[in-house]
């Protein structure tokens, strides 16, 4: 199940053994303190252990396995939780019989941030709940924003949800932080709207990226020399703003070059399909053949500067005239 599920699946029971795995630690930790909290523990001391999956190896794995069936005490249930535990197949093999005829009084929950091979073994066997915490979609993180809001007495239309999104890179931590942030700034009750976000949540550096490349590709010099002027400001170098905009004209190209539907070309280039949609907007209104033109000549501009060719400002401002003025 997804991160978003844990909650209704937690309202209609705990289950035995839980694998709690993907990269967004913000979901994991709470999937985690969810089951926590499902579990009532009153007494953490006794009934709330943590091991370190590396050290579960030989004789120390059999013992673990046998240690799940000890009894809680003065609760009713014992959370066991296991972090990075990536089991060779033989390993996962040991623990088939707890699972199969677990202990009903222990719930125990594997937590790991990678995509392992000892993962994708664990997940094969039967009795273990598997909680994707993977990077979600955009419309999934704005539908799962929407809810945060509402629990923090917030409303919210979907363009400033989709906006918050966006500006926080798709990071959950930071958006719930900006959601406790926007809580005590507008009170209960309070609406968030696009106008909110842009006034009150700080761009990612992402994000300005994608900005910046969208005002090239719409020759609005006026708000590319404004982010420009930004990201030098916060630390980036030429050949960093010259290696992005490089990026974004190949993808232009290959998105030119490519057919489908938008989300069909997102999972071949691992990009969002909004990011598809804009792109194949601003390729459309350039035409394959300047796309072409551009991402070779930005291409050669990038590889001198690399070279030693060009300088850096000067390689720059050379593709800069060439998007603008070519």
């Amino acid at each position: 199940m997804k991160f978003v599920q844990l909650a209704k699946s937690l309202a209609e029971g705990l289950s035995p053994v839980y694998l709690i795995e993907g990269e967004e630690a913000y979901f994991r930790d709470h999937a985690l303190k969810s089951i926590r909290e499902a579990c009532a523990i009153s007494q953490p001391t006794l009934n709330d252990l943590r091991y370190e999956g590396e050290t579960l190896k030989g004789d120390r794995l059999s013992s673990f396995i046998a240690d799940l069936n000890t009894l809680p005490f003065l609760d009713e249930k014992r959370l066991v939780r296991v972090c990075e535990f990536y089991p060779t197949e033989r390993e996962a093999e040991l623990l088939r019989p707890y699972l199969d005829d677990p202990c009903p009084s222990t719930v125990l929950v594997i937590v790991n941030g990678g995509k392992k091979a000892g993962s994708a073994d664990l997940k094969r066997k039967k009795g273990i709940v598997h909680v994707d915490c993977s990077r979600e979609s955009e419309e999934t993180l704005a539908r799962w924003l929407f809810g945060l809001m509402r629990r923090k007495g917030l409303s919210a239309d979907g363009e400033a949800l989709s906006l918050m999104v966006r500006y926080c890179n798709s990071d959950a931590a930071r958006m719930s932080r900006e959601t406790e942030k926007l809580a005590l700034l507008l009170g209960e009750g309070g609406r968030v709207t696009r106008k909110i976000v842009e006034e009150q949540i700080a761009k990612d550096t992402e994000y300005k990226i994608y900005e910046l490349t969208q005002a090239a590709s719409r020759k609005n010099g006026n708000a590319f020399c404004e982010i420009l002027h930004d990201l030098m400001e916060k630390g980036f170098d030429e050949y960093s703003v010259l290696a992005a905009l490089t990026g974004h004209y190949r993808t232009l190209y290959e998105i030119s070059s490519m057919r489908g539907s938008d989300a069909e070309i997102a999972k071949t280039l691992s990009v969002k399909p909004y990011a598809v949609q804009k792109n194949r907007e601003a390729a459309a209104r350039l035409g394959k053949e300047r796309v072409r033109e551009l991402y070779e000549a930005l291409y050669a501009l990038s590889a001198g500067a690399r070279s030693g060719g060009y300088s850096q400002s000067g390689a720059l401002f050379t593709a800069i005239a060439k998007i603008f003025c070519g």
